[in-house]
């Protein structure tokens, strides 16, 4: 009405110029509009740390949300005012944010994972395996590049991994063939789209500005391509994303359940495996931590309290001789 951008188109701008990734934006803009849904419509202007604290009271209280999940809302409004609405925020410290419950990861046995990774096949069963076998996260498998796998070397190089950092894991000798064919199969598609006058793909920051046939090149596409095209939210160009991890999601799920596991295992759970087998075969913690990326061995240090051996990896008295 006065020419102004509404605060959501606000708050996507400040996100999308920090590089915040669609997820983050997507979650931020929710709980924003939770907020101000809660409030009766007030403008997050209006209001101040009362009003926040009794908003995460209420989701603690009466929705019973996860610690993490109220420490995400909890940094979407201190987005929101400090970013958008360039206000002060004096009561910024007193702001009490949800302690986050310390616990073990679920791993599985080598027999339990061995078991539960010859449910897959094809495309499925090289993401269960990189996951694995290279410890990448999910999302990390999703948006790898054809460029960042190093067959030569026997290396994954990851890019702007969680903390916004590379890193480079291995890649497992007995992928190295499957992963190859399928490879072969994702270039002839790239082909076709390049055909048809498409095939090219999203490239980060201002990336497809500085170099315009990048998004083109095979180098830049991504090694698991969705199965069709679809339309960027941001940008509104048609294109071939990465494949939607849900699809692993559901099928790891039944995985898991034809497999016979009772523990509840997600995707990530590989990646605990990982580095666990790792841990109990001899490898020295320093390069596990590494391998995951970890800036603190403390992070990593967690997966020795999960080895063969029991708690913290000692011996029971009863099981001496």
């Amino acid at each position: 009405m006065d020419g102004k951008p509404r605060l959501l188109d606000r708050l996507r701008e400040q996100i999308r110029i920090r590089h915040y990734s669609i997820r983050t934006e997507t979650a931020y803009i929710k709980w924003v509009r939770d907020f101000i849904r809660y409030h009766n419509l007030r403008h997050p202007a209006e209001m101040g740390a009362p009003e926040v604290e009794r908003f995460l009271s209420h989701l603690a209280v009466n929705l019973n949300v996860a610690a993490s999940t109220q420490n995400q809302a909890l940094a979407a409004l201190l987005f929101l005012y400090k970013h958008v609405l360039a206000i002060d925020l004096p009561w910024l410290n007193d702001v009490v944010r949800a302690r986050r419950p310390e616990r073990l990861p679920v791993v599985l046995s080598r027999e339990e994972t061995q078991r539960l990774l010859a449910c897959f096949e094809g495309e499925l069963a090289l993401v269960t395996g990189l996951l694995y076998g290279s410890g990448l996260r999910l999302m990390e498998a999703m948006r790898l590049r054809v460029k960042d796998v190093d067959f030569a070397r026997s290396e994954i190089l990851v890019r702007d991994g969680k903390g916004v950092k590379d890193r480079v894991t291995l890649l497992p000798a007995r992928l190295a063939q499957p992963l190859k064919r399928h490879l072969d199969c994702v270039k002839a598609l790239h082909e076709r789209d390049l055909a048809e006058g498409f095939g090219k793909v999203y490239l980060p920051f201002a990336l497809a500005r500085k170099y315009p046939n990048a998004a083109k090149e095979w180098g830049w596409q991504y090694v698991f391509p969705a199965p069709g095209r679809s339309v960027d939210p941001r940008s509104g160009v048609k294109r071939r994303h990465h494949m939607d991890e849900k699809r692993v999601q559901r099928a790891f799920k039944s995985a898991v359940r034809e497999a016979g596991i009772i523990k509840p295992a997600t995707p990530h759970t590989l990646r605990h495996c990982f580095a666990t087998h790792l841990l109990e075969s001899g490898q020295d913690i320093r390069t596990v931590q590494e391998l995951l990326g970890h800036a603190d061995v403390k992070t990593t240090m967690i997966y020795t309290h999960v080895l063969n051996r029991g708690g913290l990896g000692v011996l029971s008295p009863l099981d001496r001789p």
